[in-house]
C-alpha cells in the first residue's frame, strides 16, 4: 500500500509502505474511504516536535473493515466504521467512567493517512455507522474521530449549558466543532476569537453570535465586555499556546468553567493567578470514542453538519500539498481521499 511518512520538518512523503497485518486477536484492519491532517500533526511539521525517524502519519480515519482477529466479536468485515485516535478496550475502570482516551490498555491509532490502517482494541475502539453512508456524510462522520470529539470534549468539560455564555479561544477545526457542540448543547452566547475573516464567516455559519478579533489582553477585555463585565461561564481553549490558555483562564468568571483541548505547548500558569481565579479547569486528550454513538446519531440523522470545517480536499497521494495549505493557513482542514 501507499502512505504518508514525515522524515523531518517539512518533509512529507506518500511512499510504498507494507500492508498492515493483523498483530494481535484484537485488531482489525480497515480500508481508509478519508482521513486528514490534524492540525497537531503540524507541531511535528514545523518542527516544534522532533522527529527523530520517518514516522508514519494520520490518526483520523474512517473506512470498511476488511480483517479482524480472532479475539473480536462486535465488529466484523464490511461495517463502516470510525474510530479515535486512541485505541481503548472500553471495559477497564477508567473507560467505564468516560476517559477512553486515558485507559489503561490505551494504544495510540497511527499512520491514517495511507490506504489501509491496523486498529488495535478494535471491540472497544471501532464504532460501526447504521448502514452504508452516503458521500455528503463521510467527511462529516471523519470529523468525529477527533476534531469534533474533541470539540465536544472541550463544551463537555466547560460545563456548556443551556442559556450559558461561552467564548472559544481558537479558530481552527477543533474550535469551530466546539461552537457546533455549544450550540447543541444550548448555550445562548457563543463569542469565537479569531482574526481569520475566512474562518468567522465558518464560525457564524456554525452557531457562534459574535466574533472578537483581538488577543491577549485586548481581547480579554473586549470579551469581559461583551458578557455582561464578568467574563463567560465556559471558555473552550482549542490552540495549546500560553496565550490562548491565559486568555482561557482570565476570561471565564469566578466559578466559570475552562474545558481545555489544545495539545499544550510551552504553557505554564501561575498559581497565584489560577488559585483567585476561582475557576473550574479540565481537559486532556478528548475520550473521543465516550461521545461516537452520540455523535454518529447527530451526524445520521442531520443534526449537525461538522464536515463543514474542510475548506479543502486533495487525493492522498497530494498529502504533502494538504501539510503545506494548513501550515501556511490556506486551509483550515484538508480532506483526503484515497
Amino acid at each position: 500500500m501507499q502512505g504518508t511518512i514525515l522524515h523531518g520538518p517539512g518533509d512529507v512523503r506518500f511512499e510504498e509502505l507494507p500492508d498492515p497485518k493483523i498483530l494481535k486477536p484484537t485488531d482489525a484492519i480497515i480500508q481508509i474511504k478519508a482521513t486528514c491532517v490534524c492540525g497537531s500533526d503540524l507541531w511535528s511539521y514545523r518542527g516544534v516536535d522532533t522527529v527523530t525517524q520517518p514516522t508514519p502519519m494520520g490518526h483520523e480515519y474512517c473506512g470498511i473493515v476488511q480483517e479482524v482477529g480472532s479475539e473480536v466479536k462486535s465488529i466484523r468485515p464490511g461495517q463502516f466504521v470510525i474510530g479515535s485516535f486512541f485505541a481503548s478496550d472500553n471495559t477497564c475502570i477508567i473507560c467505564k467512567q468516560g476517559y477512553q482516551s486515558s485507559c489503561i490498555n490505551r494504544e495510540p491509532v497511527v499512520g491514517a493517512q495511507a490506504s489501509y490502517l491496523r486498529v488495535p482494541l478494535a471491540d472497544g475502539t471501532l464504532v460501526p455507522t447504521p448502514g452504508y453512508p452516503s458521500q455528503e456524510l463521510i467527511p462529516s462522520l471523519l470529523t468525529l474521530s477527533d476534531v469534533m470529539g474533541t470539540g465536544w470534549f472541550a463544551a463537555d468539560a466547560a460545563n456548556v449549558k443551556p442559556n450559558s455564555t461561552v467564548v472559544v479561544v481558537g479558530d481552527g477545526a477543533v474550535g469551530l466543532c466546539a461552537v457546533i457542540a455549544a450550540k447543541q448543547m444550548g448555550a445562548d452566547r457563543i463569542v469565537i476569537m479569531s482574526q481569520n475573516p475566512n474562518r468567522q464567516k465558518v464560525a457564524l455559519e456554525l452557531g457562534a453570535t459574535d466574533v472578537i478579533t483581538e488577543r491577549g489582553a485586548v481581547g480579554v477585555s473586549h470579551a469581559k465586555e461583551l458578557l455582561n463585565g464578568i467574563g463567560a461561564d465556559s471558555v473552550l481553549e482549542c490552540v495549546g499556546t500560553l496565550e490562548a490558555m491565559m486568555q482561557a483562564v482570565q476570561i471565564a468568571r469566578p466559578g466559570g468553567y475552562v474545558g481545555f483541548v489544545g495539545v499544550p505547548h510551552g504553557i505554564e500558569l501561575n498559581g497565584l493567578e489560577l488559585f483567585f481565579s476561582q475557576i473550574h479547569l479540565h481537559g486532556g486528550p478528548a475520550p473521543v470514542r465516550r461521545y461516537l454513538p452520540m455523535l454518529i446519531d447527530l451526524v445520521w440523522n442531520g443534526k449537525i453538519n461538522p464536515g463543514k470545517v474542510f475548506d479543502m480536499q486533495l487525493p492522498l497521494y497530494q498529502v504533502a500539498e494538504a501539510y503545506k495549505a494548513m501550515s501556511e493557513r490556506r486551509a483550515i482542514k484538508v480532506l483526503l481521499t484515497p
